[in-house]
């Protein structure tokens, strides 16, 4: 029996390295009854989680910041605890432990120009100078898409023996939900209108708030309703009506006619994705877009970006464009909206290729790796 710790700081943010984080832990103690894992928490946010899992202890490490806790008190533990390999959900590893180190990387964006232009100077300037240190150190690392995984072999190519593309998916609830009931009840709960275009994004506080795309998601709808579309635009997620006041709406045409929900219960999720029109998401830059696996998980028809991880994932599936051009945008709603046979067909692709992303097997090819690292 072997001793695997992992790095429960990213648990605590917000957006998808957090979902990744919580989920693939649950996957591993669900099908490793052989190995202990020892999970670390700098915050008790999560603390007693997975403490029904007898293969599994959880331990509060507070104090430092983010560096601080990842360098100094982590290998401490590490050594404590005797680890045999350390895991990190997020870009970095212990440089000073003699544990097999694994992390998993979520885009190489920092890398790829011009879409590292969405970060502040400040973030580039340290991300290019620390990601080749803990891509050294680490033993392997794990990415989210070839996207991320190209974008860092060109980068890094002498590491390219070391890293591989591991897909995740969409939570086990996201389905359809055909409940008329439930549907009622999210509708009321959510003020939410008859029929209605749907984006899941965020809003990034202290960042350029560029990679989601907002302005030209409601730009290509403003243009959608000049060419006759009647339904709303209801953007879920935390802070997001914050956009409304980077972005003129009431210029646009559209103040009255977008819907800001703010952060929704993932519970409640499925049901947005099944009473929506069309998911809508054509942001700058993706590794891994997990609402659009939700969509297709769910029966939702897909309007994406035709680059980075966006096309990638939804291949086959959706109906891509260039998120810079608003017309195509809206061209491409139409287009889904005023074919039914068209939608039908998106709808059954989608469940098709939903398949392929498993939170099971992300866990299953994830703990393949753990375990040649650990016996070599």
């Amino acid at each position: 029996m072997s001793r695997i710790g992992i790095m429960m700081r990213s648990a605590d943010e917000v957006g998808g390295i957090s979902v990744y984080a919580r989920n693939i832990v649950r996957e591993l103690l669900e099908i490793d009854t052989e190995n202990q894992y020892v999970l670390f928490y700098k915050t008790d946010k999560h603390l007693g989680l997975y403490q029904h899992y007898d293969n599994c202890r959880e331990i509060l490490l507070k104090g430092g910041n983010k560096a601080v806790w990842d360098q100094f008190i982590i290998p401490r533990a590490v050594k404590k605890e005797k680890i045999d390999l350390v895991f990190n959900p997020k870009f970095t590893v212990p440089l000073f432990t003699s544990a097999k180190t694994v992390m998993a990387v979520h885009g190489a964006d920092w890398f790829i120009p011009p879409y590292d232009q969405v970060y502040t100077a400040i973030d580039n300037f340290y991300i290019k100078r620390v990601m080749p240190l803990y891509f050294k150190k680490a033993d392997f690392i794990t990415s989210v898409s070839d996207y991320s995984t190209d974008g860092f072999v060109n980068a890094f190519p002498w590491c390219k023996d070391k890293i591989q593309t591991i897909y995740f998916g969409p939570n086990k609830i996201f389905k359809p939900v055909t409940d008329p009931e439930k549907l009622k009840k999210i509708r009321k709960k959510y003020d939410l209108p008859e029929r209605f275009l749907l984006t899941v994004i965020r809003y990034d506080h202290g960042a350029r708030n560029t990679r989601k795309n907002f302005k030209g998601m409601a730009e290509g709808y403003a243009k959608y309703r000049q060419l006759g579309g009647e339904e709303k635009f209801v953007v879920v997620g935390r802070d997001c009506h914050l956009y409304a006041e980077e972005y003129d709406l009431k210029a646009m045409g559209v103040s009255d006619h977008i819907v800001f929900t703010g952060l929704v219960d993932q519970e409640d999720l499925p049901a947005f994705y099944s009473l929506a029109q069309l998911y809508l998401y054509p942001t700058i830059i993706e590794a891994f877009p997990i609402p659009t696996t939700e969509a297709m998980a769910c029966g939702c028809p897909i309007v994406t970006s035709d680059g980075t991880g966006l096309k990638e994932l939804t291949e086959n599936v959706s109906i891509t464009v260039d998120p810079t051009d608003t017309d195509a945008i809206a061209a491409a709603i139409v287009k889904v909206q005023s074919d039914e046979k068209l939608k039908e067909s998106m709808i059954q692709k989608g469940f098709e290729r939903s398949k392929i992303f498993s939170w099971r097997k992300c866990a299953e090819e994830t703990l393949k790796i753990f375990d040649r690292l650990i016996i070599s």
